[in-house]
């Protein structure tokens, strides 16, 4: 089917909005709408629609635009707890990886056993190109110093410029025991940990595209440490993966370690009290969930 619907002007989308039931004055819905894509804000009235697309009595632009305020405040939230965790597992696979293989063992796909030699080529390629687009002092110092030998840098200079990305193909391709290694750091198993931050790099893209958080499905469902051993991400509260709250958690948890000394929860939790209409059960938050072991103060 051939798409044919003509593009609206501000004004058009304003009366559209109103003749569904939207509440406020026209002057103000043209305003926001000229600042905030027609489809973006629609994302946020969704969950107010009856069947036949009309908005449930009483839906103001108010409330609608204090909910996408509570989502960008989020998303920034969420962006900076992703960037403390990412640094700290950077940190940690840069030193393992040195200390147990050497400086350059990156460039070694023999030392990178999770990557094919294609695989490992196309990493090692786009490090070379993040590369030489820093501007990092270091990088250039070290090409100065160093360059007549080296074409590349250690790996814990390397590290400073990786993306979220290459992080954790870096991740994935180092050997067993540095993953392990690592991920002891955090106290769970290196599968858990991948998959949580293969999740957090999902996250990661979605807060960079100034996406939804509140009330979207996970694209990928990280993994819950299992209940015997780890009885708090079940009882009282389960932890579920579906939705953003999952991942919360999880930085709630990792946070405890990357950044011990951070007021990101209080942050969170003024986020919350700041925004009491906003409901949390669509982000996959249970009733209890301030009852969990992992959310606990102090």
């Amino acid at each position: 089917m051939k798409f044919e619907k003509p593009p609206l002007t501000f004004d058009q989308q304003a009366n559209l909005l109103l003749a569904r039931g939207l509440v406020t004055e026209k002057s103000v819905l043209i305003a926001r709408l000229e600042v905030v894509n027609y489809y973006r804000l629609s994302a946020y009235l969704y969950p107010f629609r009856e069947s036949d697309d009309r908005l449930r009595e009483g839906t103001t632009l108010d409330s609608i635009w204090r909910l996408y305020v509570f989502d960008r405040q989020l998303r920034l939230l969420t962006t900076d707890a992703i960037e403390r965790v990412e640094v700290s597992v950077r940190t940690q696979l840069a030193y393992h990886l040195a200390h147990e293989h050497g400086t350059f063992a990156y460039l070694d796909p023999n030392k990178m056993p999770g990557l094919t030699s294609a695989d490992h080529k196309k990493w090692i390629d786009e490090l070379e190109i993040e590369m030489k687009r820093s501007t990092e002092p270091f990088i250039s110092h070290f090409f100065h110093k160093y360059g007549d030998v080296h074409s590349m840098p250690p790996i814990w200079m390397i590290a400073e410029i990786m993306s979220f990305g290459k992080t954790l193909t870096f991740f994935k391709g180092v050997d067993r025991k540095v993953r392990q290694t690592v991920s002891r750091v955090f106290s769970v198993s290196d599968e858990v940990l991948l998959s949580w931050l293969i999740a957090l790099n999902g996250v990661r893209n979605v807060c960079a595209h100034h996406g939804r958080l509140w009330n979207r499905e996970l694209g990928y469902r990280p993994k819950i440490p299992r209940e015997r051993k780890y009885p708090q991400w079940h009882k009282p509260v389960p932890i579920a993966r579906d939705r953003v709250f999952g991942v919360l958690t999880i930085l709630r948890y990792m946070l405890r370690v990357a950044a011990p000394t951070s007021k990101w929860d209080t942050r969170f939790r003024s986020l919350i009290s700041r925004y009491p209409e906003v409901p949390l059960r669509p982000m996959g938050f249970p009733d209890n969930w301030d009852s969990s072991p992992l959310w606990k103060t102090g």
